[in-house]
């Protein structure tokens, strides 16, 4: 089938080179123009594990095209995938512009029946506003629906091609089959809903399991205070099938491109329906606090902050990805330089994308140890695997006095880094 994705960033790139792997022929669309011809000479704009292959693979067979032009390309398609950024405004709610820009953009071009699908991450109601965007300039047949992603940043390409599950919303039967052939070679589960549902399903996802996370961060501060692990508890707790282990990671909190943005969008959507989602307060209240208790934690253990030598191992805001939206590293590092700590860091894939939202003050390195060489404190504010791995007896004789150790996402092991002679400091591990 012939196919359009508006939007080349993570959710637009993966969406388009994966669904030409499953054998559609797949135009991305861009109207960043440096962007496109870079794509068009194989370079990638940013760090997905698999993509750059997929890419590459899907140019070479023909079944990828790179455009600048939606009016250009648009005659050809069946269904045109919607992917662009839907950014968190200050009130918290979601900014639809781009969405609506392009809504615009087919309505003034599109020609016969299309089905548009909403990819981005929209609110209840969105489906209804992109229709009337367009009917305001086309008056002819046309569907939309929401098909929202429910990919993971450092395994998207796997997410997609082996979906728990894909989640159609169409209000007629004829988007419906259109998306169900869309996806007939991925053998997973296919729910079909309501469009106002399927946009609900998104939202709900990402709140339950930020919901997760801030539970567990919940507790392990309470570990901290009764002498519990709160990796062995989150342990037990996973155990139970009605639980399970994901998102029972204790740490500094979530970040990211979408749960900070869509648990914020889910709360404005239940205010202006004018009902008080108390849970969902909470759990950004905890987020926000998680990230403070390492500022916390560096003013108890050092002297002071102001002058202070404080390295930062990661920058993304998680691994095997260079995101630094929402980053709890970013925002642990403006906190320290606003007041007055010298910082130095180190992140495998994300220094670049950390420079361009960095003001000074700021030491990058290419090596961990000369980032980690001379200073007082040591924070692992990502679980990059080789942060892991790293020699911390050698870490520690590059530490100079007190030299602490936060462990912001609780990598290490207690006992060994205390016996090297660390303040070491976890999340909920009981004791410092």
């Amino acid at each position: 089938m012939n196919i359009i994705v508006v939007g080349t960033g993570y959710v637009g790139l993966v969406a388009g080179a994966c669904l030409a792997k499953i054998g559609h022929q797949v135009t991305c669309v861009d109207i960043d123009k440096k962007k496109i011809a870079r794509l068009k000479q194989g370079q990638i704009p940013i760090y997905e594990p698999g993509l750059s292959d997929v890419v590459k693979e899907e140019v070479a067979a023909g079944k990828l095209l790179f455009s600048t032009s939606l009016k250009d390309v648009l005659a050809k398609a069946k269904a045109i995938f919607i992917a662009v950024g839907t950014p968190m405004r200050r009130d918290g709610k979601a900014d639809l512009q781009q969405v609506e820009t392009v809504a615009k953009e087919i309505g003034k071009n599109i020609k016969d029946y299309k089905v548009i699908v909403n990819k981005s991450t929209v609110p209840v109601g969105t489906g209804q506003e992109v229709t009337e965007i367009i009917a305001q300039d086309y008056q002819g047949d046309f569907d939309v629906v929401s098909n929202p992603e429910f990919l993971r940043e450092g395994c998207a390409v796997k997410d997609f091609l082996e979906p728990d599950r894909i989640v159609i919303g169409a209000n007629s039967n004829r988007a419906r089959d259109l998306m169900l052939e869309i996806y007939e070679p991925l053998d997973f589960k296919k729910i079909t809903v309501s469009v106002e549902s399927a946009e609900m399903i998104k939202y709900a996802s990402n709140a339950f399991l930020a919901t997760k996370i801030s539970f567990i961060n919940e507790i392990a501060n309470i570990c901290d205070i009764v002498g519990a692990d709160v990796e062995d508890v989150a342990r037990g707790m996973g155990l139970d099938n009605r639980i399970g282990p994901k998102f029972l990671k204790a740490g500094i909190g979530y970040g990211g491109s979408c749960f900070p943005k869509d648990v914020n969008a889910l709360n404005q959507i239940a205010g202006t329906s004018g009902y008080d989602f108390k849970l969902l307060k909470a759990v950004i209240e905890v987020n926000i606090k998680q990230r403070l208790l390492v500022i916390d934690k560096l003013e108890e253990l050092l002297d002071k902050i102001k002058d202070e030598p404080i390295c930062i191992l990661g920058l993304a805001f998680k691994a095997n990805t260079d995101d630094v939206r929402e980053s709890a590293a970013v925002d642990i590092i403006r906190t320290l330089t606003g007041l007055g700590a010298s910082i130095s860091t180190y992140d495998p894939e994300a220094a670049e994308q950390a420079k361009n939202i960095m003001n000074g003050g700021v030491k990058f390195f290419d090596d961990p140890y000369e980032a980690i060489k001379g200073a007082k404190a040591l924070v692992i504010a990502t679980e990059w695997p080789e942060f892991e791995k790293l020699d911390y007896k050698k870490i520690f004789g590059l530490l100079e006095d007190p030299k602490v150790l936060i462990d912001g996402r609780n990598l290490l092991d207690p006992d060994e880094m205390r016996k090297l002679g660390f303040k070491y400091v976890g999340v909920g591990r009981g004791k410092l």
